[in-house]
C-alpha cells in the first residue's frame, strides 16, 4: 500500500519535471530563434506605438527577407549596446537619403509617409543627416528614424544602423489587451 503510494508519487512528480523542462525547451527554442518581446520605451515612435506597449518582434524574417522602407524593428540602440530601441526604415543599402526643408528625400524622390506620420510633420536634419545633404546608404546598413521626429534620436544623429544590430522586425502589438494589434507596414 505505502510502496503503491508512493510510487504514484513519484510518477506524478516525474510527469510535472518532464512537462516543466519540455514547456521550458519550447519556450527557450521560440526566445533565442523564432520571437522576442520587446517593450516600447519613451515617445520616440508615437503615435505609432505608444510609451509602455508589448510588441512580438519577429527575428527569423531578417535571415531569410531583406528590410523594406517602412518596415519596424527593434535594434541594439547604437549609442548604448545595452538598451534597445525601436524606430522605421527610411533607407536600405545603396538608397541615397537627404533631409531638405523639413521633408525626407529618397534617391531623389520625397517619401511618402502619410500612412504613418501627420501631413504637417516636419523631420529636421541632425548632426549626421545634415539638412540638404545627401547621404548614400552602404551594403548592410540602413536609415532608421522615429515616428515622432521632433522627440527621436535616430540615424539623423548618429548615422547608419548596421545589418548585425539588428534584433527583429516588430509584427503583434500585445499588451495592453485593449490595443492588440498587427504592426503594419506601407
Amino acid at each position: 500500500m505505502f510502496l503503491e503510494i508512493l510510487k504514484r508519487v513519484y510518477t506524478f512528480l516525474f510527469d510535472t519535471i518532464q512537462t516543466i523542462l519540455l514547456a521550458a525547451s519550447v519556450f527557450l527554442v521560440i526566445y533565442l530563434f523564432l520571437f522576442r518581446p520587446f517593450e516600447v520605451s519613451g515617445e520616440s515612435m508615437f503615435p505609432t506605438f505608444k510609451n509602455g506597449e508589448f510588441i512580438l518582434t519577429n527575428l527569423v524574417t531578417l535571415r531569410f527577407n531583406d528590410l523594406k522602407k517602412g518596415d519596424v524593428v527593434v535594434f541594439q540602440a547604437p549609442t548604448d549596446h545595452d538598451k534597445d530601441y525601436i524606430k522605421r526604415v527610411i533607407g536600405v543599402p545603396g538608397d541615397t537619403v537627404e533631409v531638405r526643408s523639413g521633408l525626407v528625400y529618397v534617391n531623389g524622390q520625397q517619401l511618402d509617409e502619410s500612412q504613418y506620420l501627420g501631413n504637417d510633420v516636419r523631420t529636421s536634419a541632425g548632426a549626421f543627416l545634415r539638412d540638404g545633404q545627401p547621404v548614400r546608404v552602404p551594403d548592410d546598413s540602413y536609415i532608421v528614424m522615429g515616428d515622432n521626429r521632433p522627440h527621436s534620436s535616430d540615424s539623423r544623429e548618429w548615422g547608419f544602423l548596421k545589418k548585425d544590430e539588428l534584433i527583429g522586425k516588430s509584427f503583434f502589438v500585445y499588451w495592453p489587451p485593449t490595443q492588440m494589434r498587427l504592426v503594419e507596414n506601407p
